[in-house]
């Protein structure tokens, strides 16, 4: 009887010390994540993170341009309107006849892509000076000088420039693109690229390592400057109207004002959205490429500068104005 009250007091200790095992681990251990929600919630809790961070900076961001922007206001644009814009345009009065400033024009238009200038401040100065319709005329001239010279530049350093575009192959590839398919395609996608944020001034010296073809290289450029041409005439036109209303003796109505912030507004609109349009109809060009591409490349080095044909002679370089 001893050793059966021992035995029952044993098994009864026993189920107490199982129930408090269970109790614990239904309490305690089950309310720990499993580590395969701890793999799942692990990516989510760093998404979440790196989201608030990306916010902040914008939000800095936003904060720091917004800052600038007044600083230029307040002392930039006064300090451009008087040491700038108004001395440049009583000696563009006196100085030459509206000929010569032309010529000057044209010639910095073609020369400056030819050393990787922006022409900018040239394509502004045509469009306070001339206004829309002779503007637009000398910025097309001379853009399309400039982009033809680069070109039959380029067309000497072939080599060279298909070795240097293997240092920024996610570039090579974009570029590649502009030679893909036919006449069209051609076109299209250098239109895109000059409307795009591209740097235009490289774009001419390394299309020529494509299958690109003179025409529609010249074709698609022309019709991708047409938009960027009349907003820089637009912008030239309001800065000369904004120097004359503060220096001059031109007075501006209310809805003079109106209209200026109006259209201003939407030139900068405008802007944006052949700017969105045109990086994005790239991106779904480049998508669609990939996708119905089989083959995958191993060397993160050479990406996609395979593709890039070194196989067209030099001598095309003048036939191509004939293809």
């Amino acid at each position: 009887m001893p050793s059966s009250s021992v035995e029952l007091v044993k098994q009864a200790n026993s189920e107490h010390h199982v129930r408090e095992n269970s109790e614990y681990a239904r309490l305690v251990i089950s309310s720990e994540p499993s580590s395969a929600e701890a793999d799942i919630l692990q990516p989510q809790a760093e998404a979440v993170t790196k989201s608030f961070l990306w916010w902040i900076k914008v939000l800095l961001w936003c904060i720091v341009i917004i800052i600038f922007l007044l600083i230029f206001l307040k002392w930039g644009v006064p300090f451009l309107f008087e040491k700038v814009l108004f001395p440049l345009m009583q000696w563009e009065a006196t100085a030459f006849g509206r000929p010569v400033l032309a010529l000057v024009l044209v010639a910095s238009l073609a020369l400056f892509p030819v050393f990787l200038i922006p022409s900018g401040p040239s394509m502004w100065l045509a469009g306070m000076i001339f206004g829309y319709g002779i503007g637009f005329v000398i910025i097309m001239v001379g853009t399309t000088i400039g982009m033809i010279l680069p070109y039959l530049i380029g067309l000497l350093f072939r080599d060279r420039i298909h070795q240097w575009l293997k240092k920024w192959p996610q570039k090579a590839e974009m570029i590649r693109l502009a030679g893909e398919g036919s006449w069209f395609q051609q076109f299209k996608v250098v239109a895109l690229f000059r409307v795009s944020p591209f740097p235009y001034t490289i774009f001419n010296y390394a299309i020529v390592v494509t299958s690109m073809k003179f025409w529609p290289y010249i074709c698609g450029s022309i019709a991708g400057m047409v938009p960027e041409a009349f907003i820089y005439i637009y912008s030239g036109r309001l800065i000369r109207t904004l120097a004359d209303a503060k220096y001059g003796n031109l007075h501006l109505t209310t809805v003079e004002i109106i209209y200026n912030i109006i259209s201003f507004i939407i030139a900068v609109i405008t802007t944006i959205a052949f700017t969105v349009y045109a990086k994005r109809a790239l991106d779904e060009i480049k998508k669609a490429e990939t996708n119905g591409e089989d083959a995958s490349l191993s060397d993160h080095g050479s990406l996609e500068m395979e593709k890039l044909p070194l196989e067209r002679p030099k001598q095309l370089c003048v036939s191509s104005f004939s293809s």
